[in-house]
């Protein structure tokens, strides 16, 4: 045997100078190696002499230096700062994922938490039911019917989760004919992508809400049975609906302007459901629920705070009285095409308001279409001279002060030269013989100047008493009713008095207040002189079912019963007598005690006299008073505008009607005839 043989080194070999391309020779190749080529010649054919295969041809191109190779054995180069720089490169890539997942799950954690939960968990207002508000008798006047407002999650139709380009447009397309509302405007809230909530539409019926579920739910049955080649997203995913309560006034435009209305928000915004708002809407309440594709988690976790309903309200008005006064004074404004009017009715014994009308009204049902100027209440907003009504006051302070009795006898003369200025009545007449009785009957201007002249040694103290009695009669001063709007009317002081209005108040120029008030001084009458506050809330009911009294209204003494009782009488005379101004209130079996009054008017919008204003007052019976009612119409045009032939009528037929409501018997005793002249010399 042979050892092995050392390898054959290949030693480079030098390039052949001087020889062309096509004489270089191949290069020799060891034995027993075949040559680089073919490895086989083709059968049947000879390679050459010796029966070798040919060499292979170097490439034609210039030979390549062959690189020299080392001359010891080779060895390969160390891994380890190779594998340091990827232990390195690891450690900062693990550091990173640490200091992150540290960063997520400790630092930010409760960060995160949130902001999944805002995407989970879904937050939804309960609204409370707002109170009733109803009449003396419990009849519903204001109350609440189920409603829905429509509100989307927009996040939830964005085209990355929908997969659909116009999905909004395409929820807009079908939730537009049922909403009524516009498809541009609704696929402009619907398309914003980055809000969790939109308000689609307000106060919807359940009728509306089914429609919407019924339509999302064949939606829903589509997706189901569409293939999963070609998925079919439900557009309507995002829709949801807050129950909510409607308000509805049952009797429509009836007693509109004390009831108020509320807002597209639900809110008071006007009348009573305005200034009792904090008490009838209650407090809302909340319910957090988990959803996944817009849909509740029944099995997941939801939290609820109950919602606590609004306290119920029952007022001092009978919806029957109401209703007729409304129905009379509607009528005569239209009749005489007056600007508006208005009808206060009320309980003498208690001060409770039993009707408070205006016309013309508006219906709160539709509050967007009614007229702005009928909005309000314009029985306690507007600001009036009397007139002849407010005599009533000037009397009461004479008899009162002792000036002067029924029957004291009063020469009213043609014209009255007073200041600067030269007073009537408003007719022509001779030289009046009038007692004090008939100077309030036949409602002469010039007998009240001449009887108020007595009630101080000088003009300035006579007018410093009259003041006091008006004062405490309730103008100048609230009501007590603390409506919103309310004007307190408007009296100055006594030293601010000009020469006009010291002879023009007495008889009802020259100041100003509001029907209500103008109500209260017959009440103060009827009520043996004692004035009770006027009240419209007669009591609340709570959520718990818990009945709580209104406070007892205000009383004062304004002057003593047997004033109050010559008053009374004397009122007699207006109605009854042949002489008197207020024969059309005459009423079959009961007494009647009232006065008319007719004033020029202030028009608003030139703060100059323009027009009248027709006027009535009194109360029944006047032998045992119950109701007083107060009738006011401003600047009527057609036809007279006395204050006994526009207002006589209206009071006779809504005190007839709330007699008979509230049944009161009639009078027993015939009225006392006073007298109404004198004959000079006897």
């Amino acid at each position: 045997m042979t050892g092995p043989k050392e390898p054959r080194r290949r030693v480079p070999r030098p390039a052949q100078r001087g020889r062309s391309e096509g004489q270089r020779r191949p290069a020799a190749r060891p034995s027993g190696r075949p040559a680089a080529g073919k490895a086989t010649a083709p059968k049947g054919g000879r390679s050459g002499a010796s029966g070798k295969p040919p060499a292979a041809r170097r490439p034609t191109s210039a030979p390549r230096p062959a690189r020299p190779r080392p001359a010891g054995p080779i060895r390969l180069g160390s891994p380890r700062p190779r594998l340091r720089l990827v232990a390195v490169a690891l450690t900062l890539v693990m550091l990173v994922f640490a200091v992150r997942l540290f960063q997520v799950q400790a630092v930010d954690a409760a960060a995160y938490a949130a902001r999944a939960n805002v995407n989970r968990y879904v937050p939804v207002k309960l609204a409370a039911e707002r109170g009733t508000i109803t009449d003396r008798s419990g009849v519903d006047l204001a109350t609440t019917v189920d409603a829905y407002d429509i509100t989307a999650d927009p996040s939830l139709l964005a085209p990355d989760k929908t997969k659909i380009d116009d999905a909004p447009q395409q929820a807009a397309a079908l939730l537009a004919p049922i909403l009524g509302e516009d498809r541009a405007v609704l696929a402009g809230k619907l398309g914003k992508s980055s809000s969790r909530y939109v308000l689609l539409a307000r106060q919807q019926t359940p009728q509306v809400w089914k429609r919407i579920k019924d339509l999302r739910a064949s939606l829903n049955a589509k997706a189901a049975a569409a293939p999963r080649s070609a998925p079919r997203p439900n557009v309507l995913v995002g829709i949801f609906a807050d129950r909510h309560s409607k308000r509805i006034y049952p009797n429509n435009e009836l007693a509109a302007g004390v009831l108020g209305f509320v807002n597209s928000e639900g809110k008071g915004a006007g009348g009573l459901e305005a200034r009792l708002d904090t008490k009838l809407a209650g407090k809302d309440g909340k319910l957090v629920y988990a959803q996944s594709g817009g849909r509740r988690v029944p099995t997941a976790d939801a939290q609820e705070h109950p919602a606590v309903p609004g306290t119920d309200v029952q007022l001092t008005l009978d919806r029957d009285i109401q209703w007729a006064a409304q129905k009379a004074i509607s009528e005569q404004v239209t009749k005489s095409k007056a600007d508006r009017g208005y009808v206060v009715v009320q309980d003498t014994r208690t001060g409770k308001i039993l009707a408070l009308a205006n016309a013309p009204g508006f219906d709160p049902n539709h509050i967007a279409g009614a007229d702005p100027a009928a909005l309000g209440n314009a029985a306690l907003t507007d600001a009036f001279e009397p007139g002849s009504t407010s005599k009533l006051m000037s009397m009461a302070a004479v008899l009162e002060e002792g000036a002067a009795t029924p029957a004291t006898r009063v020469t009213v003369p043609n014209r009255l030269h007073r200041g600067d200025r030269l007073f009537s009545d408003d007719i022509d007449h001779p030289t009046w013989h009038l007692t004090l009785n008939g100077v309030l009957a036949k409602s002469s201007n010039i007998g009240t100047i001449l009887a108020t002249g007595q009630l101080g040694k000088t003009q300035p103290e006579a007018n410093r008493v009259l003041h006091s009695y008006l004062h405490k009669f309730g103008i100048g001063r609230p009501t007590g009713l603390g409506f919103p709007g309310e004007t307190d009317g408007i009296l100055a002081k006594p030293q601010d008095w000009n020469t006009s209005q010291q002879y023009t108040i007495p008889f009802g120029q020259g100041l100003s207040l509001n029907a209500v008030q103008a109500a209260s001084v017959y009440s103060t009458i009827a009520n043996g002189g004692e004035r009770i506050a006027p009240t419209l809330v007669s009591g609340t009911t709570g959520p718990d079912g818990q009945y709580v009294p209104a406070p007892t209204p205000q009383k004062n003494r304004v002057v003593s019963p047997k004033t109050a009782a010559q008053l009374a009488t004397m009122l007699e005379s207006v109605v009854d007598d042949e002489a008197g101004t207020g024969a059309k209130a005459k009423i079959d079996g009961y007494r009647v005690g009232g006065k008319t009054g007719t004033s020029n008017r202030v028009d608003p919008k030139t703060g100059r006299y323009h027009g009248y204003t027709a006027s009535f007052a009194g109360f029944a019976p006047a032998d045992k008073p119950r109701i007083t009612v107060y009738c006011a119409v401003q600047n009527p045009t057609k036809g007279s505008y006395f204050g006994g032939s526009v207002c006589g009528p209206i009071y006779q037929q809504v005190m007839q009607f709330a007699l008979k409501t509230l049944q009161v018997p009639p009078s027993g005793a015939k009225a006392p005839r006073l007298p109404v002249t004198f004959t000079p010399g006897e």
